[in-house]
This record gives C-alpha cells, structure tokens and sequence, in this order.
C-alpha cells in the first residue's frame, strides 16, 4: 500500500470512530468515551486508535471538534444557501430541526447532552465545549443583525435576544421532550416561526406555518 493510501485508510479510520464517539457520547456522555469500547464496536486493534489520541482527553477533545465540524456542515453550510436575511436566520434553525431528526444520534444533540454534563466541571473539554457554543450563539445572533440591517426584521429588534430565544427554542426540543416525541421539534418551529414572523417587515418571506 502507498503513503498515500495508508493515510486515507487512516483517516477513514479516524473519522469512523470519532462518529461513533458522537454517537456513544450522546447516550453515555464523553465521559463514557473508551478506546477499548470504541475499538470492539469497530472491530480495530486498540493499539491502532492510540496512534490518533494518546489519552481519554484527547479522545474528548476530538470528538468535541468532530461534532462541530458535522454541524457546521449540515447546520450552517445548508442554512448559509438561503438568501442572507430573516430567511437565513429562519433556515438555520430549520436546519438545526432537520438535522436532530436524521442524525440518528441515540441522545439526538451532542452539543446539549456534552455541554449539561461538564457545565461545572472546568477544564479543556469544558472550555472546549464553551468555545464552541460561544461561537454558534453568536452566528445566530450575526444572522439576526444582518437580517435588521437588511431590513427585513424591525429596526427595534434585539440581535442577541433573539438569538437566545431561538438557541433556548432548539434546545427544549431535544431536552424536555424524549427522541421519539415528534411533537417537540412541531411546536419549536412553529415558536420560532411566530417570532420572526412578528418582528419581520415583511411576512411573506417567511413560511406561514
């Protein structure tokens, strides 16, 4: 085999099983992250996925920026097609509503499931998991401007209230209410669609339910 095509296999490796320590993370927390485990679902030597992550930490830590970049792909990347706006803002959350329902993910959110479990707990996965947070809150809240600016929300609009609402709405869909509870995602797109269409200038840019 090349050099190239053992760092292909490599990576195809790594990437199997940082999903699956979302995955596993999400029902177990990344504290219930184990190479020994990870390596037995996937059937690789354990010694082989030593040669990515030399500690339980850097495992975390991995898989903490695995679940970013997946979300920034599905979540941001799709909502980022739609025209810059109070659309915009609403396809982000839409797509944050889609993407809980098709990431088969047995505990549907890493990111609300991870950042509940280390809240008191300072550290690097903590600050970690707070960067990352940190960093959506404020594109939701950039959305939200950008949206004012262009007119199309009111000029009394609050960016960074709104961009909690919303954040607040994504959450209690996946917190309050159990995976299988279709009900939960309905009513946080329909709250969030009754903001937007109440603070928009325009309504008609906006689905009506």
């Amino acid at each position: 085999m090349t050099i190239d095509g053992r760092m292909a296999r490599g990576e195809r490796t790594r990437a199997a099983v940082l999903d699956a320590a979302m995955a596993l993370a999400t029902s177990a927390g990344l504290d219930g992250l184990s190479l020994t485990q990870l390596a037995g679902t996937l059937q690789v030597s354990k010694s082989g996925l030593f040669a990515h992550w030399r500690s339980k930490e850097e495992l975390q830590l991995a898989t903490i920026d695995h679940a970013a970049a997946k979300w920034s792909e599905q979540v941001i990347g799709r909502a980022r097609q739609a025209p810059r706006g109070v659309r915009r803002l609403w396809a982000l959350h839409e797509a944050r509503l889609d993407y809980y329902a098709t990431a088969e993910l047995p505990g549907v959110c890493f990111f609300g499931k991870t950042r509940l479990e280390f809240n008191a707990r300072p550290g690097p996965v903590q600050d970690r998991l707070t960067a990352h947070s940190l960093a959506w809150l404020a594109l939701i809240e950039r959305f939200a401007a950008e949206a004012v600016a262009a007119g199309e929300l009111r000029a009394d609009a609050d960016p960074r209230q709104l961009a909690y609402e919303i954040e607040a709405l994504g959450l209690v869909a996946v917190l309050k209410d159990p995976p299988s509870a279709p009900e939960a995602y309905v009513r946080s797109r329909r709250a969030v669609l009754d903001r937007l269409r109440g603070l928009s200038t325009d309504p008609t840019l906006l689905p009506e339910d």
